[in-house]
């Protein structure tokens, strides 16, 4: 009955009367009920006013500016139109409108504006004089460079979007904003370059984020993507995060829209590929033969998450299948624990030591892991549990995880190692050969916003796949990706 009640005192719109403002403000944004949302009564030029403001997002020094100003004001000074009066030439400061919706007014309160309210006028003053609790803008831990850039993104949406207008400073780069939560009124910001990104990308973005109805989200970006994309049962990842300024902007100039969440250090690129998952900001700050070097790298601590354990586990069960001159690479002693049980135990233990070192503290989590890792391993051994080819291939498989670029991509292959190995075991050759068969079948199926994920292998592109193989030298890269139809396809126009 409350809700219905505050739903309808929403939509409707202030009188001429302070008192009746207040009464139903107060009773909205529960002033007295809850001890950051204050409502000070003032008294300038012979008007009583009304100030609301939620402690903690307001900037006292500006507050204490405004409020300054308004006591110089002489009782008749404002005229016929005081309000217009205010917001054009007594209000110090540069960010302020006015608005008679109370809707407007709860929302802009909520999220840190001042709202000034005068006895007489329908209309309240919207000064945007907020202030986030936020940290300083420091190197993303999971995007770390040897060379370049040292700031990243942080939780606050403003300080995040003019990160990327220091790196950019296109007078059609575009930031839409919008609100997300019915409850929560989430900040989201569609970012792209009007002249450059397909503009039914942006709308189809565009439509989808304004279709979502929720509560609120509490998770920012994360819980966004999930009501965008929908591909909730495939762990490979649809959109590619980043938490640093120069890769957002990369990915703007190439004609991809951002979505920036307010309260997430992480932004969304979109629409991206399974290829965009594979590359690094370090490539880029090296020479491009050492580039390419290194993303070969990559390229092949990947493969070894993903194939180096399923393909010995097949070659333990299966040993006519090694070649004369890899007979070696068997199993010496096979343990007391099936082999099958050993690799599963193994890897649910690396992802339990994973966790445990997350939750502990920093000064310990590295002594936490030397000790899991090699006196656990150690008795493992001794007893009989796991053997020793079991712990060098799963710790070979976990490294290859921590080397991929893209944290979700690492998690997603740990899941497709798990399959092939289980397949394996039901099936030995034939089940790895279906697993494989059915993993890139699923993978070649994914479509994101009319972007096939498996682009630019399927649909062939010779020149595309190139790129993603060798670190080509950026005077070389002169045409942005055509899989994503940019306005202008051609970068050296700009």
């Amino acid at each position: 009955m409350e809700e219905a009640q505050n739903k309808a005192n929403m939509q409707v719109r202030l009188t001429d009367s302070l008192a009746n403002n207040t009464t139903l403000l107060n009773e909205i944004l529960g002033v007295k009920k809850s001890f950051d949302v204050i409502c000070r009564k003032l008294h300038y030029a012979g008007h009583p006013f009304a100030l609301y403001f939620v402690d903690g997002f307001a900037k006292d020094d500006i507050l204490n500016l405004i409020m300054e100003d308004l006591a110089h004001l002489r009782p008749g000074e404002l005229g016929k139109q005081p309000i217009k009066k205010l917001v054009e030439n007594k209000v110090a400061y540069l960010e302020v409108e006015s608005t008679d919706k109370v809707e407007k007014i709860v929302i802009s309160v909520l999220s840190g504006q001042l709202a000034l309210l005068m006895d007489g006028q329908s209309e309240a003053i919207l000064i945007d004089a907020r202030s986030y609790p936020a940290r300083g803008p420091e190197e993303p831990d999971i995007e770390r460079v040897v060379r370049g850039a040292r700031d990243g993104f942080v939780e606050t949406l403003i300080f995040n979007t003019a990160l990327t207008r220091r790196r950019l400073r296109d007078p059609s780069l575009r930031m839409e904003h919008m609100q997300v939560g019915k409850r929560s009124q989430t900040d989201v910001v569609l970012a792209y370059i009007e002249d450059v990104a397909d503009p039914s990308l942006v709308n189809q973005l565009r439509d989808k984020i304004k279709k979502v109805m929720v509560d609120g989200l509490p998770m920012g970006e994360k819980s966004l993507e999930e009501f965008l994309f929908r591909h909730h049962w495939n762990p490979y990842p649809i959109v590619r995060f980043t938490e640093r300024p120069d890769v957002a902007a990369v990915h703007l100039l190439e004609g991809h829209v951002l979505i920036y969440v307010d309260t997430s250090p992480s932004v969304m690129i979109t629409p991206t590929t399974f290829f965009h998952h594979v590359q690094h900001a370090e490539e880029y700050r090296q020479k491009p033969s050492v580039g390419a070097f290194l993303r070969w790298v990559r390229f092949f601590a990947m493969f070894t998450s993903l194939f180096v354990l399923p393909l010995w586990y097949l070659f333990a069960i299966e040993p006519h299948l090694l070649p004369e001159g890899l007979q070696f690479l068997g199993l010496k002693k096979s343990g007391e624990v099936p082999l099958l049980g050993q690799i599963v135990f193994a890897e649910i233990g690396i992802e339990v030591l994973r966790m445990a070192s997350i939750h502990t503290p920093s000064p310990l989590a590295t002594a936490l892991g030397l000790v899991a890792a090699i006196l656990l391993g150690e008795i493992a051994v001794d007893v009989g549990l796991l053997s020793s080819e079991v712990i060098l291939y799963v710790a070979v498989a976990v490294i290859g995880t921590f080397a991929t670029p893209s944290y979700e991509m690492g998690l997603a292959n740990k899941l497709t190692r798990l399959w092939l190995i289980i397949l394996i075991g039901l099936f030995k050759l034939p089940g790895l050969v279906i697993g494989l068969l059915i993993w890139f079948f699923l993978l070649m199926r994914i479509n994101v916003l009319g972007t096939p994920y498996m682009w630019p292998l399927l649909p062939f592109n010779a020149k595309a796949l190139w790129d993603v193989l060798v670190r080509t030298p950026m005077p070389m890269k002169t045409k942005r990706p055509s899989v994503i139809s940019p306005q202008d396809p051609d970068r050296r126009s700009g």
